[in-house]
């Protein structure tokens, strides 16, 4: 059964109403503070934020759900979209200066697999911004969260709203930018940079201009196929996870 969240119209629908009351500027938020680079819309859903984005931005939008990346293409004619999961990102190491996460992770099946693919995707010096509905810090609030979180995920196809978003980002290898950090009720945004590990940078920019994998990647053709058995094919004017323009 579909959910809200994999109800295009509904969905948008129930944006609508939050963003008239103050969710608008959380959103302005999350989109206003890149200014250029290349920047991946993690679950971009219908698309909302990618008209937002600065011209000095290069955006990509990714999301799982098919005829929400149907409503993205419309609302945003002109940037790439990829159907993928959060857990197989069919970019290179490094590709991204800027991952954007909005309202997300409460959704994502493997949370931990999700943030290691965004911290691997993000180059060294990139940059996580996140909003985020998480578990409150309210003893009977968090309760009731717990109570109605089978109820609420089936209804919504896949949100958490009890999840402790803020310990796995940090679990992932990221510091959170506590500059950046807002928090009001169970809702929370903030900036958070990669940690060093040792490990590989990844890719720059000047080796390649796409973030997609070569066809020589075996690693990268295999997330690709893995991808395009897990979700249909896009329509034409859409972008499939093989082919990015």
């Amino acid at each position: 059964m579909r959910g809200v969240e994999q109800i295009p119209w509904l969905y948008d629908a129930g944006m609508v109403l939050l963003e008239k009351t103050g969710f608008g500027r959380w959103r302005s938020w999350l989109t206003g503070g890149v200014e250029r680079g290349c920047l991946l819309d993690l679950g971009c859903g219908t698309g909302r934020n990618l008209p937002l984005f600065g011209s000095g931005v290069r955006a990509i939008g990714v999301d799982p759900w098919h005829p929400s990346l149907v409503k993205a293409r419309r609302r945003a004619p002109r940037v790439p979209l990829v159907c993928a999961r959060a857990e197989a990102l069919p970019f290179r190491d490094g590709a991204f200066d800027t991952v954007v996460s909005g309202l997300v992770f409460c959704s994502v099946g493997d949370v931990p697999r999700g943030l290691a693919e965004v911290r691997r995707v993000l180059k060294p010096e990139g940059f996580l911004r996140m909003l985020e509905h998480v578990r409150t810090r309210g003893r009977f609030a968090s309760w009731l969260q717990d109570r109605t979180q089978p109820a609420w995920t089936w209804i919504t196809g896949g949100c958490h709203p009890n999840r402790e978003t803020e310990d796995a980002v940090r679990a992932a290898g990221f510091v959170i930018d506590e500059a950046s950090y807002r928090a009001q009720g169970d809702m929370r945004r903030f900036q958070a940079a990669r940690t060093g590990d040792g490990r590989p940078g990844g890719q720059t920019s000047s080796e390649s201009s796409s973030p997609l994998p070569r066809g020589a990647d075996r690693r990268g053709e295999g997330r690709e196929r893995q991808d395009q058995e897990a979700a249909p094919r896009l329509p034409r004017r859409a972008v499939s996870a093989r082919r990015l323009v």
